[in-house]
């Protein structure tokens, strides 16, 4: 399926490198502006210089709602409008059992990967797609369907960003639809400690496809859902796993 994206605008969150980086140059290559964000310029520059067609960068912690503002705005004064944001930023400062997180690493876990999802999207509607329409991809995570003895809370605001984009499905609809994927485990920097080793070895055998997610597997799934090849598709959350939860 050629999947177009010609004249739309793009922008991507945590989009300097793993997952983010692969939608991005996957938006770029079906002709999209892209404008990617994260917290350090120096990674957006070198990440920019491998996407195709017409890019920017714009330094922004994603938790930061000030940040979320003008990073939209950035966006529409230089790429022309905002059709397409993938909400792909996240954050885990904690790992172990949710009994013991404290209230700063909760907050934080919150701040960026649930609020944050809320506060990137009020912004580009308000800024744009109320007025010009659009698709909202937000990156969840199989653990928000599951429970998990390692980074539990993570799960939760994953968790969260599914109920969320319903929400904003319901209200946002007609103009701006809203979907969710939830990766399985894919083997990206930030995801490291999960998969590196003879632990993502038994979790790849474990998997009907028997082997572990790359980034542009979670790419091509955030294409399809932002372009008019999922024109009637809202509020869905697709997993794109390997089978593990069919397992």
């Amino acid at each position: 399926m050629d999947l177009r994206l010609d004249g739309k605008v793009a922008l991507v969150t945590g989009g300097s490198r793993g997952i983010g980086l692969a939608i991005a140059q996957a938006l770029g290559r079906s002709g999209a502006r892209v404008m990617i964000s994260s917290r350090k310029a120096e990674a957006l520059e070198a990440a920019a210089a491998t996407i195709e067609g017409e890019t920017a960068w714009y330094a922004a912690n994603a938790g930061d709602p000030d940040a979320a503002l003008a990073c939209v705005a950035d966006t529409v004064a230089r790429l022309g409008g905002l059709d397409i944001l993938v909400n792909n930023a996240a954050t885990n400062p904690y790992m172990g059992p949710i009994i013991d997180i404290s209230a700063a690493q909760a907050d934080k876990t919150v701040q960026v990967n649930q609020r944050g999802v809320l506060l990137w999207t009020q912004a580009a509607w308000r800024a744009s797609m109320a007025e010009r329409g659009g698709s909202v991809v937000n990156i969840s995570s199989v653990g928000g369907m599951s429970s998990d003895g390692y980074i539990g809370y993570y799960n939760v605001t994953k968790a969260a960003v599914i109920h969320l984009t319903r929400q904003l499905a319901f209200e946002l609809g007609p103009a701006v639809r809203v979907n969710c994927i939830a990766p399985g485990l894919v083997k990206t920097d930030f995801a490291r400690a999960l998969w590196e080793g003879a632990g993502g070895e038994r979790v790849a055998k474990g998997l009907p496809l028997k082997r572990l997610g790359e980034p542009e597997d979670i790419a091509g799934a955030a294409v399809f859902l932002a372009s008019d090849a999922a024109s009637w598709i809202t509020g869905q959350t697709l997993a794109v796993d390997g089978g593990a939860l069919a397992s």
